[in-house]
């Protein structure tokens, strides 16, 4: 390993340890993760993004590691944060895995039906040989192979039963289906969850080997199985079909995985809350505004109607918003990210200072 990560074993039993309470919750605080950057020496500040997806397949994975590598090094973990990494193709690239075209730009990943098939056609089936999952084995093995223990190493974005779906199909066909065919949806979002547990299952036994736990496209980080489920999809039906469709997938999942969290994006997907509430085995939820909504801390009845309900909370945050959600509400059950670059000084600074804010607090932030 060219670049030294900046995490010692000492930090690795800290952030295990307050994880591990967050999920039981028994901490009394909230989780703040935080970044600074500092590039390795000979380095340029530029290692903000890489979307593995655009690298040509027959980059090896070594060589894509190389890559990304300096953005690793180049990180200071602050507060509960800690070094993550993921092969990225694209928010469901178990679209891909069964078939469908995909097309990575810089910024993201594209998918489209591969062909025109009767729905009663179109069966999800495993497939060993896909070119698009072989390349996920590969770059997730090169990762536990080239870091160790220094990094946990992710699952890719696999996505969720109608997003895929929708891949598969179109957008369009997808919501005519819904109406025309749902014994058809049935049968297909059936097929879609026991495929994708399968491919969780088989990252999963790659992922482990270095004993960092899991972590998903989202901050989170668990000793046990976890992931962030999502349906886009789902700001575009109703509750009942929400219900019909959406819900059993998630309840089979959660009942497999641990420590399962629901990515709730934007406002459309509030009238599914309740549902989600019900899943006794989710449990948290990450609430994203959505462009050009108000930013998380304007949202306070509704982080209030999370936690409530019994849920953990993810937010990617300011500063100032994390500050206005613990005086209002407390911090315990929320996970933030605060999107600003702090050095060790100004982070104990914001720290000290929202454990202060907390009046809930009763165990100091360390």
């Amino acid at each position: 390993m060219k670049n030294k990560v900046h995490f010692a074993e000492e930090d690795w039993e800290r952030v295990h340890r307050d994880w591990a309470a967050w999920w039981e919750g028994e901490l009394e605080r909230p989780l703040v993760l935080m970044h600074n950057l500092v590039p390795p020496p000979g380095q340029p500040l530029q290692f903000r993004y890489v979307n593995t997806a655009t690298f040509p397949l027959e980059t090896t994975a070594d060589e894509v590691i190389d890559r990304v590598e300096p953005l690793i090094a180049s990180r200071r973990y602050l507060g509960d944060a800690f070094p993550r990494w993921l092969p990225w193709f694209g928010t469901g690239i178990v679209a891909g895995f069964l078939g469908a075209e995909v097309h990575p730009t810089p910024q993201t990943v594209w998918f489209a039906p591969s062909r025109e098939v009767e729905l009663s056609d179109l069966k999800i089936r495993y497939d060993p040989d896909n070119v698009w999952w072989r390349r996920v084995q590969d770059l997730t093995a090169a990762a536990v192979r080239n870091w160790g223990r220094s990094v946990a190493i992710g699952h890719t974005d696999l996505g969720c039963n109608l997003d895929i779906l929708a891949s598969l199909r179109t957008t369009e066909r997808l919501l005519t289906d819904l109406c025309d065919a749902p014994e058809e949806i049935d049968r297909l979002v059936g097929e879609v969850t026991t495929t994708w547990l399968r491919y969780y299952d088989e990252i999963f036994g790659i992922v482990r080997e270095n004993g960092r736990g899991t972590n998903p496209w989202a901050p989170i980080l668990s000793a046990k199985r976890c992931y962030m489920f999502s349906s886009d999809f789902s700001a575009m039906i109703s509750p009942a079909m929400f219900e019909r469709f959406v819900l059993p997938d998630l309840d089979a999942c959660c009942g497999a995985i641990d420590h399962g969290f629901y990515h709730l994006d934007g406002p459309g997907q509030i009238r599914h809350l309740d549902l989600l509430l019900s899943l006794d085995k989710l449990r948290g939820v990450q609430w994203i505004p959505g462009d050009g909504a108000r930013p998380p801390e304007e949202w306070l009845p509704l982080l209030k109607r999370i936690r409530d309900g019994g849920k953990l909370c993810q937010l990617f945050v300011t500063a100032e918003g994390a500050m206005k959600i613990v005086r209002e509400l407390g911090g315990r059950g929320f996970a933030f990210e605060v999107r600003a670059l702090m050095n060790d000084a100004s982070a104990r600074d914001f720290l000290a200072a929202l454990h202060s804010a907390d009046p809930l607090a009763s165990r100091a932030f360390r």
